[in-house]
């Protein structure tokens, strides 16, 4: 009987005492972790408690200092991501790693190509995916269309295909439903589900508590790289779990101070591009935030794009009240404007430079002495500003690319602060950033927004996570299909309602005749 239990006790995988240094930086400190056959652990922390290294120790791509791990009772240390495949064991990153060049088909195979002798069999590669694919019902996914033309969200679905397509023994989820809209989310959940069902093993990393209960058994709670709580998620709530993972109560949410609307700062009127948006006009005044709801694909990311002068108006009209002439985002950020771009790896930072760099970029004019660039100045600004939104990196010199997901995030929002801009464009900007973080974030955008921190801003937030555009905004529009409807008080809606007119044609036609009186 005792044999049978230890026996029990091995299957899956089981880590004891993993640690692992990036110089003076301790990522895990002698950390034990278990997650059984059919089981789904939620593993949850602050940005850089050390999450990700842990994953990244099991996927075969970060190799621990000090440890030992086995999969199925047998001794398990991957030399690369390719020998943990090859032993079951697959990880869908939370930085999207799809070749845009290949199409969605040739990425769900992608490393795992079936093959007619010396030739790839083509017929297996249109199978696979079309098979996988129906999973999730997204019309953008189509197996002939290129990678790179898709939404982030439709993105994150293919590497989720390609990881059931490998299939295996374990699956590592860092962030899975970062891109994705509330329905694509509940198909992943039901994917999660019959995996476990299966006798598949899920590591489930998110920074949404409500979600986790949705597939999770048990939760692991990391803290500066230890661990600090493993218990049943029917044992514990989601406070106790937050005060696990910041070390104390987090105060109020969704912080909201008396706002008072005044002149216009930006005015859209039936603007349209060559694919989305098709028809949108709004309004945005000082001392308010302006919520754009919708789902993956729906055009709200292609709006704040058009109104940035990222991508081209072809008809309709955007008028900034800072200034005139051209909309180009070196002029928009020169004059006020400031955007926050929902892919930080491939738009929002530049990974090479500096934390320093990233975060002055915009503002560089500021730091000038005369014709040159005063580094001192610079850097006592970033500090400043990384300090207020806590920023965990070991010095501001370190390349962005070094930071956590999360960090990288909270890089991009400092940028954004230091730019002192009076317009905010804002597309998820809490995407990948743990709870305690997004608590800060939605504070200083208050602070920004009501006049606390000076002269009182502008800002449009873009999302499809609705509990946040409920609790940081004055007014909400819906786009849908690349058509935005006029903006509703938030006083007045709720997550059903919102999430209805983002899916739904009639019931977003009934929102617009509502916003219309």
């Amino acid at each position: 009987m005792a044999k049978r239990r230890i026996a029990a006790l091995e299957k899956g995988v089981v880590m004891r005492g993993v640690s692992k240094r990036y110089g003076a930086t301790i990522a895990l400190d002698d950390v034990d972790f278990s997650v059984a056959p059919g089981e789904a652990v939620a593993l949850l922390g602050e940005n850089g408690a050390g999450k990700s290294t842990l994953t990244k120790i099991l996927a075969g791509v970060v190799v621990p200092d000090s440890g030992t791990t086995t999969l199925d009772g047998e001794p398990y240390r991957p030399r690369d991501p390719f020998d943990a495949v090859r032993r079951g064991v697959s990880m869908i990153h939370q930085e999207l790693a799809v070749a845009p060049h290949l199409t969605v088909e040739e990425n769900v195979s992608l490393g795992a190509e079936p093959k007619r002798g010396f030739l790839l069999d083509r017929g297996e590669i249109r199978r696979r995916a079309e098979e996988t694919l129906a999973r999730f019902d997204n019309d953008e996914l189509r197996p002939d269309a290129f990678a790179g033309d898709l939404s982030v969200g439709a993105r994150q679905l293919v590497e989720i295909a390609r990881a059931l397509v490998v299939g295996g023994r374990v699956l590592l989820l860092d962030e899975p439903t970062g891109s994705l809209s509330r329905s694509d989310a509940a198909k992943l959940f039901d994917v999660v589900r019959e995996l476990k069902a299966e006798g598949v093993a899920i590591v489930y990393i998110s920074h949404f508590l409500e979600e986790t209960r949705e597939v999770a058994d048990r939760v692991v709670v990391l803290r500066d790289g230890r661990k600090v709580g493993d218990r049943r998620l029917d044992e514990i709530d989601d406070r106790e779990i937050v005060r696990m993972m910041v070390g104390k109560d987090v105060e109020r949410m969704y912080p909201f101070s008396m706002r008072t609307p005044r002149e216009t700062l930006l005015r859209v009127v039936g603007a349209s591009g060559a694919r989305k948006p098709i028809d949108a006009s709004l309004e945005l005044r000082r001392g308010e935030i302006l919520g754009v709801a919708g789902l993956v694909g729906a055009g709200r990311t292609e709006l704040l794009r058009a109104i940035f002068g990222l991508d081209e108006v072809t008809s309709g009209e955007v008028k900034v009240a800072l200034f005139e002439g051209e909309r180009t985002p070196e002029a928009m950020w020169d004059n006020g404007v400031g955007f926050v771009s929902e892919d930080r790896k491939e738009e929002g930072l530049a990974l090479g430079l500096s934390v320093a760099e990233n975060v002055a970029l915009p503002s560089l004019e500021k730091h000038r002495r005369g014709r040159f660039l005063s580094p001192r100045r610079m850097k006592a600004a970033v500090r400043k500003t990384i300090d207020d939104l806590d920023v965990k990196v070991a010095s501001i010199d370190a390349p962005a690319g070094d930071l956590s997901g999360g960090n990288q995030q909270k890089t991009a929002i400092a940028r954004l602060l230091a730019s002192e801009a009076d317009v905010l464009l804002l597309d998820e900007p809490t995407r990948g950033v743990d709870v305690g973080a997004k608590a800060t974030i939605y504070r200083i955008l208050d602070e920004l927004v009501s006049g606390a921190r000076g002269k009182p801003r502008g800002a449009i937030v873009v999302g499809g996570y609705m509990p946040e555009l409920l609790g940081v905004c004055d007014r909400i529009a819906v786009m849908r299909r690349g058509k935005l409807s006029p903006a509703l008080p938030a006083s007045e809606l709720d997550v059903e309602t919102l999430t209805h007119a983002a899916a739904g044609e009639r019931e977003f036609a009934n929102y617009c005749a509502r916003a219309n009186g």
